[in-house]
């Protein structure tokens, strides 16, 4: 008899059928006593395809579960966020009653008799209601006052309500910008657990490996005092209120002669985007139909995060159509925010219809966050100072320099912070803060988090009023680079199956680093696992060289990936002309190209990563 690795019984077995037992959910407990089933199935013999065929079913079925049940799904600073099903490194009604559990153990120890006030918020995301009303119950159940957001709505309301409601802590469940069968669970603290600047923010440490150790100590969801009712629904004046906050922002006087293409791809930002927009002014907007209903499959876009290939592409189109001259987009939770603009010097025959072929191009993360950072500067009102004694602008460590220059230029102080906006959002005198990856808080006093509606309208504030001035984004972009030198910034990405290649990528990058990029001698070499200039130790290393252009390669925190982070510098004289401003840029492309393909060499990447 021939022996087959999925011969003998499956040593999971009674761990899946435990788990099984204590699952809330009928949906996920016949999903995983099918897929036990079909692992225990024995396993037959001889060469035949019905014979090989079952031999995989079986294998199959073994390593779903062995991957489903290989511990928890782990709670840390991005909270919960992994797959829908059934098991404990999933996402489902089991592991979220566990959290809510936990974050009510957590809370009840912070406050003692206090009754702590937590506001849960959720997407439109599969299960997000679900996942919400488990939560609600779970903390009521617990003696904890919960609001509930009134319906599904952008993760920004969420982080308003927990300020404007004097909350101990908020909820959101979203994945975010994830694919369609990932979900996720955020937690905020604020109120009288969390104090000062970080006060309604993301957790940071130790409140996460606090909470996740009461998580962990949960023994059962049957053990999980949960209730019927009792939580409060909180109605539309939560929403109306961050409407009109948001609004507040803008100058009622400035110009508003502003065509803009709106799209939420597929998520919940749409109605609130288009009525922050609207409300403050600006009514020539053209949502994108196809994807302004929430839709949790994401139906029009490969994945629903607009820095990737192919999901602006309907919104530019549309914008070729009716003659715009912005694009905007939020991520599902609208909490990011991409823009897109008309720039001759990108027209190509190879874009999107005729979008392309008209210049029409996102702007990347880093050039948003420079013209923000400008625009916020120049229009400053007062606000806290932080320890330097002026108002902060602040970006994270794998962001452009370029936001320190303007700091420093309007007599501002700058702060760098490790990656997330639960860091960024903690700066003491925070008057504007921002990551590449498409995050801009220009509110902190109301929203700590980054948020893609209240940005969208200060972009189209800034656009409105360079129009009247016959000025367009791309001329503010090549003023910052005549004051403070042309940054160009990319970004080298490697998405992993194996995700023991993750540490293996990063070890041999410690290892071997390049010693030259695009020609340019590496003369720095900073690990920043070691903790530099102020910041935590976090996995990732620095690369600086001789002609100021700068690497950072760092694990993804939300996704399987190694991520390298791209900036080269090329001076410019204050009163260069249109040429020599488009001369650099040329060149500082150039000079990206060859970085890109120096840090894929080394890092050992194959040519299809992006």
């Amino acid at each position: 008899m021939t022996a087959h690795p999925t011969a003998g019984p499956f040593a999971l077995a009674d761990e899946v059928r435990a788990w099984i037992a204590d699952d809330p959910d009928p949906v996920t407990a016949a999903e995983l006593e099918r897929l036990l089933a079909d692992a225990e199935d024995s396993v037959p013999d001889g060469d035949a395809p019905a014979a090989r065929a079952e031999r995989t079913r079986v294998a199959s079925a073994r390593r779903e579960l062995a991957d489903r049940f290989q511990g928890p799904l782990e709670f840390g600073t991005a909270g919960l966020r992994g797959a829908l099903g059934g098991g404990p490194h999933r996402m489902n009604r089991a592991v979220v009653i566990r959290a809510a559990a936990g974050l009510a153990a957590h809370l009840r120890g912070a406050l003692g008799e206090a009754i702590p006030r937590v506001v849960v918020g959720y997407d439109a995301r599969h299960n997000s209601a679900a996942f919400a009303q488990d939560t609600a119950a779970v903390l009521v159940g617990a003696g904890i006052e919960a609001l509930v957001l009134p319906g599904p709505l952008p993760t920004p309301v969420l982080a308003f309500a927990v300020r404007r409601l004097d909350a101990d802590a908020g909820v959101m469940v979203t994945a975010s910008h994830n694919p369609p069968q990932d979900n996720g669970y955020k937690v905020y603290l604020g109120g009288r657990v969390v104090t000062g600047a970080g006060q309604g923010a993301q957790i940071v440490p130790p409140a996460d490996a606090e909470i996740a150790a009461s998580i962990a100590a949960v023994r059962s969801v049957a053990s999980v005092p949960r209730v019927t009712a009792g939580w409060t629904m909180l109605g539309q004046e939560v929403v109306d209120d961050y409407v009109a906050t948001a609004v507040g922002l803008a100058d009622p006087a400035g110009p508003r002669d502003l065509r803009i293409v709106l799209t939420s791809l597929h998520g919940v930002g749409g109605v609130v985007a288009e009525r922050v927009l609207r409300e403050a002014g600006f009514t020539d907007v053209y949502a994108v139909p196809e994807q302004a209903d929430p839709d949790p499959d994401f139906p029009s876009v490969a994945f629903p995060n607009p820095e990737e290939p192919g999901a602006m592409d309907l919104a530019l189109g549309l914008a070729a159509d009716t003659g715009a001259d912005l694009v905007i987009a939020n991520d599902p939770d609208a909490d990011r925010c991409a823009v897109a603009v008309k720039d001759l010097r990108a027209r190509s025959h190879r874009g999107p219809d005729t979008a392309g072929a008209e210049g029409w191009r996102m702007l990347h993360g880093d050039e948003v966050g420079a013209l923000l950072g400008a625009y916020l500067a120049e229009h400053a009102r007062p606000a806290a100072a932080g320890p330097g004694g002026a108002p902060v602008l602040a970006s994270s460590v794998v962001s452009s320099r370029l936001l320190g220059r303007i700091a420093a230029a309007h007599g501002l102080d700058h702060a760098t912070t490790l990656t997330g906006f639960k860091w960024i959002s903690r700066v003491d005198g925070l008057l504007y803060g921002y990551e590449e990856a498409l995050g801009y808080c220009v509110d902190p006093g109301h929203v700590r988090d980054k948020d893609g509606m209240t940005a969208a309208l200060r972009v189209a504030e800034l656009a409105a009023g360079l129009k009247s001035a016959g000025r367009t984004l791309i001329d503010a972009l090549d003023d910052l680079a005549r004051e403070h030198g042309l940054h160009l910034t990319d970004q080298l990405s490697a998405r992993f199956t194996d995700l023991g290649q993750i540490p293996a990528t990063m070890a041999r990058a410690r290892q071997d680093p390049p010693s030259t990029l695009a020609g340019s001698p590496v003369s720095q070499v900073v690990d920043l696992a070691d903790g530099v200039d102020g910041l935590p130790p976090t996995d990732g290393l620095r690369l600086l060289t001789a002609d100021d252009t700068r690497v950072i390669i760092r694990p993804s925190g939300t996704e399987p990936k190694v991520k390298c982070y791209l900036e080269v510098v090329v001076p410019l004289e204050p009163g260069a002309d249109d040429a020599a401003v488009d001369h650099a840029r040329t060149v500082a492309k150039r000079r990206l190209e060859a970085v890109k393909a120096d840090v894929r060499t080394a890092l050992g990447l194959g040519a299809t990563d992006q």
